[in-house]
C-alpha cells in the first residue's frame, strides 16, 4: 500500500470505501446516531466544497481521493488517534477494569465516607472524593457517575439534599475524574503524543488543576450544606478510617507500582501491563477479592467493551480529522477566532469554549478534544500560550459537554439514578462544574501553574485558591453566612482582579477579598450573638409565660 501512495487500484478504492462505511456504522452503534452524522457531514463538506460560502469554501475532492486518504494513510482512520487508542488506552482501560471487578470500587467509596461522611453535606463531600478516587482509574464520566451514583445519591437525598441537587453533584464531581491522572479518559495519552511530549510528564502537570476542580466542586457543595442547614452522617453509620484502610490496602499496591514504573521510565504500555499482572496479584490477598477464572474472563470481556466505545470515537474521529486537514479547514477556524476575538486571549477561550459545547453534543469527549484541538489549537499557540497548555485547555473544554446543557450525558445518567427531572439535574451540575471554565483561564494567563519553578506555582495556587473562593461566595451569595448583592459584585470583582496576569491588580484583588473577608467574619459573628440573645430572651419569656399561668 505504502508503494502506490497517489496511484491507487480499483480495489483499493473499493476497499477504501468499504472501510469507511464500516466505521459509520459502528459509530452508529457504538457511540450514536449524532456521531455518525457529524462525519458524515465532514465528507459531503469535502465533496461539496466549491458550492460552499466563502468561509468555508476549498476546491472539493472526490470520493475515491477521500475514501483512499482517510483508509489507506495515517492521516484518516489509521491516524494517531487510533493508534493511542489501540496500544496505551487499552491497556490502562483493562487495568481500571480490574480494578473495578476486585472490589476496589467499593473500597474507594467506604474511603471517601470514612475520611468526610460526619461533616456537613457529608454525603454530597463523599461523592467528590469517591468520584475522584474512582475517575482517576475509571476514564468515563457516566460509568463513575453509575458506579459511585448509586452509593452516594441515595445517602445526599437521605440527609435532606433535593433530588435534582444530589444528582448534579454527582454528575460535576465525575467528570472531573476526566481531568484527574492517572487515565484522564484517553486524554492523556493522546495529549502526549499530539505534543511529543512523555506520558509521565503529562500527567505532572495535569494533577494541580484537576485538584482545584475538586476544592471548587468541595467549596460548592460544603456552602450547599451551610445554606439548607445540612448535617453530616452519624459516627455510627460510617465505615472507620483505619480498618477501611486495611481491608483495601492491597488496592493501593497496583497503584504505587505504576507510578514506581512509570518513574524508571518504562514505557506506557509496559507500565500498564505492569499494573494489570499486580492487581491480578494483589486481589489474591484476600478472599473476597479473587478473581475464579470465570470472573477473569468476564474482566477481560468487561475491559474489551469498554475499550471499544474510546477505538470507535478514535476512528471516527479520524474521519473528521482527516477532511479538516484535507481541506484547510482548520487553519480557517483558527484564523477565524485569531480575528473574532481580536488577539484577546479571554475572548478566544469564550469562542473556543461555545465551539466545543457545541461540537459535544455529538461528539464523546475523547472525538471532541480531538477535533476542537486540530480546529482551535493554533490559534490559542498563535497567541503565545503554550502548545502544551493550550492542548489542556481544549481538553479541559471538551468536558463540558458531560455537565451542560442541552446534552450533558452525566448529568442525565445522575438524573435517572437521583429520580430527578434531567433539565434541572443537568443546570445544577453546570452550575457546580464552573471550575472546567474558570480554570483553563487561569491556565492561559498564567501558563506556570503547569510547568514552572515552585515558588512561581505556590504563588498561583494561592492567588487562584482565593479566586475560586470570591468566585463561588459571589456565585452562591453565601460564605459563612448569607451575602448581599454589593458583597457579591465586589466578591466577584476580586476574583477577576486575583486571576489577572499583573502582580498589581493581584495584589489589589487579594487586598479586596481580605477587606470582604473580614467584614463579613464580623458581621456574622455579631448576627450570631443577636440571635442567641434573641433566643436565650424569647426562652425566658416562655418560662415566665407558663409560671404567671401557673
Amino acid at each position: 500500500i505504502f508503494m502506490r501512495q497517489g496511484d491507487w487500484s480499483r480495489w483499493d478504492v473499493i476497499i477504501g470505501i468499504v472501510c469507511v462505511l464500516l466505521v459509520l456504522e459502528a459509530t452508529r452503534r457504538v457511540i450514536g446516531t449524532m456521531m455518525m452524522t457529524i462525519a458524515m457531514f465532514f465528507i459531503l463538506y469535502g465533496y461539496f466544497g466549491p458550492y460552499m460560502p466563502d468561509l468555508l469554501i476549498h476546491r472539493g475532492y472526490s470520493i475515491e481521493r477521500m475514501a483512499t486518504t482517510l483508509s489507506l494513510t495515517t492521516e484518516g482512520v489509521f491516524g494517531l488517534p487510533l493508534g493511542v487508542a489501540a496500544t496505551f488506552v487499552f491497556i490502562f482501560v483493562l487495568f481500571g477494569a480490574f480494578l473495578d471487578k476486585t472490589g476496589a470500587g467499593n473500597f474507594f467509596i467506604n474511603l471517601a465516607y470514612s475520611i468526610a461522611g460526619r461533616y456537613s453535606g457529608g454525603p454530597a463531600k463523599t461523592a467528590v472524593l469517591a468520584s475522584g478516587f474512582m475517575g482517576s482509574i475509571s476514564g468515563s464520566a457516566v460509568a463513575n457517575v453509575v458506579t459511585t451514583g448509586s452509593f452516594t445519591i441515595p445517602m445526599m437525598k437521605k440527609i435532606g439534599y433535593k433530588p435534582h441537587v444530589a444528582g448534579g453533584i454527582e454528575a460535576a464531581a465525575s467528570t472531573g475524574g476526566q481531568l484527574m491522572p492517572p487515565i484522564m479518559g484517553a486524554g492523556a495519552f493522546l495529549m502526549a503524543e499530539f505534543t511529543d511530549t512523555s506520558y509521565l510528564y503529562i500527567v505532572k502537570i495535569a494533577i494541580v488543576p484537576a485538584v482545584l476542580y475538586y476544592l471548587t466542586t468541595l467549596l460548592f457543595v460544603h456552602i450547599e450544606a451551610k445554606k439548607e442547614g445540612l448535617k453530616g452522617l452519624p459516627k455510627d453509620q460510617l465505615p472507620k478510617f483505619f480498618e477501611t484502610l486495611k481491608n483495601g490496602l492491597h488496592f493501593l499496591i497496583p497503584l504505587v507500582i505504576l507510578v514506581i514504573a512509570l518513574l524508571m521510565n518504562y514505557s506506557p504500555m509496559m507500565a500498564g501491563f505492569v499494573a494489570v499482572v499486580s492487581v491480578y496479584l494483589a486481589s489474591m490477598i484476600r478472599k473476597e477479592s479473587r478473581l475464579s477464572l470465570s470472573k477473569l474472563l468476564d474482566t477481560f470481556e468487561h475491559g474489551a467493551r469498554n475499550a471499544v466505545m474510546v477505538s470507535i470515537a478514535c476512528a471516527a474521529a479520524g474521519v473528521i480529522v482527516g477532511i479538516t486537514n484535507l481541506t484547510g479547514l482548520g487553519l480557517r477556524f483558527s484564523s477565524m477566532v485569531v480575528s473574532l476575538s481580536h488577539g484577546i486571549p479571554l475572548v478566544a477561550l469564550f469562542l473556543i469554549a461555545l465551539a466545543s459545547l457545541v461540537l459535544g453534543m455529538g461528539l464523546p469527549v475523547t472525538a471532541s478534544y480531538i477535533v476542537l484541538v486540530i480546529l482551535a489549537g493554533p490559534a490559542l499557540t498563535d497567541m503565545g500560550i503554550p502548545l502544551i497548555v493550550a492542548h489542556m485547555i481544549v481538553f479541559w473544554y471538551s468536558q463540558d459537554a458531560n455537565v451542560t446543557p442541552p446534552v450533558s450525558l452525566a448529568s442525565f445518567a445522575a438524573a435517572g439514578v437521583a429520580g430527578a427531572p434531567p433539565m434541572r439535574t443537568a443546570l445544577t451540575s453546570w452550575k457546580l462544574a464552573k471550575g472546567l471554565y474558570i480554570l483553563p483561564a487561569v491556565m492561559a494567563y498564567h501558563p506556570l501553574l503547569l510547568n514552572g519553578p515552585v515558588v512561581e506555582v505556590l504563588k498561583t495556587i494561592f492567588y487562584t485558591l482565593f479566586a475560586l473562593v470570591a468566585f463561588v461566595a459571589a456565585m452562591e451569595r453565601y460564605l459563612l453566612a448569607p451575602v448581599s448583592w454589593v458583597e457579591a459584585i465586589l466578591y466577584a470583582a476580586s476574583a477577576v482582579a486575583l486571576l489577572w496576569k499583573d502582580p498589581t491588580e493581584q495584589h489589589v484583588g487579594f487586598a479586596l477579598f481580605a477587606v470582604l473577608f473580614i467584614f463579613h467574619y464580623f458581621k456574622t459573628r455579631r448576627r450570631g450573638t443577636v440571635e442567641s440573645v434573641v433566643e436565650h430572651e424569647g426562652n425566658s419569656g416562655e418560662v415566665t409565660s407558663s409560671e404567671v399561668q401557673a
